[in-house]
């Protein structure tokens, strides 16, 4: 089950890299590229800011998914048609469950492009797949140094808290992650007995 849903991640980070990836291209034939804006890091801290300001006080599930996809599609966003066409290549390494190749294509990039934080990512949780949690760390480690704020990077650093054993620090992890994400889907239920088991709480 812990591994199903940090795939749920990765599927839906794979959805908006292949959107990020669909769109350049379309833009390309569509207009000439020197004419076409491009968002400045600053300008993506200031999308992400104001998205995690409107995603702790989402008012429901469907608002707060909505703004979740928003968040995924600027951290996917790798700003590199070469980075883009690996990534889909990485996407369809993991559905034809060809793990060992899609690290390697993720090595590509996280060799030419060290700051784009969705390879890191992606490459921590296909490590977490193969149970080897070492890697998985090390790349969650270099996510969060770029972008403390990830989520998903959270949820991960947490299940294999749990799978080593160390529960009371997975639950201090998923509560960093609710913090930043109060209807992050399972999560909450994960503190919930986390709590019960670690802190004794009867909720």
């Amino acid at each position: 089950m812990r591994t199903r849903f940090l795939i749920a991640f990765l599927a839906a980070a794979a959805a908006a890299t292949c959107a990020a990836s669909a769109a350049a291209q379309s833009g390309k034939r569509s207009e000439p590229s020197a004419k076409r804006p491009q968002v400045t890091r600053g300008e993506q801290i200031r999308n992400l800011d104001f998205l995690f300001g409107a995603l702790k006080v989402a008012p429901d599930d469907v608002t707060a998914k909505a703004i979740e996809e928003r968040i995924w599609a600027l951290w996917t966003a790798s700003h590199s048609d070469t980075a883009n066409l690996l990534m889909t290549r990485v996407k369809t390494a993991i559905e034809a469950k060809d793990l060992d190749l899609a690290i390697k294509l993720l090595d590509a990039i996280v060799k030419v492009k060290p700051d784009y934080v969705e390879a890191w990512n992606r490459r921590a949780t296909i490590f977490y797949m193969k149970k080897d949690y070492g890697h998985a760390l090390a790349d969650i480690r270099q996510v969060l140094k770029r972008e403390p704020r990830h989520f998903g990077a959270l949820a991960g650093f947490g299940l294999i808290l749990q799978d080593i054993g160390d529960d009371k620090q997975a639950l201090e992890v998923y509560r960093r992650a609710l913090a930043l994400y109060p209807r992050m889907e399972r999560i909450p239920d994960l503190v919930k007995t986390l709590e019960e088991k670690v802190e004794g709480r009867n909720i």
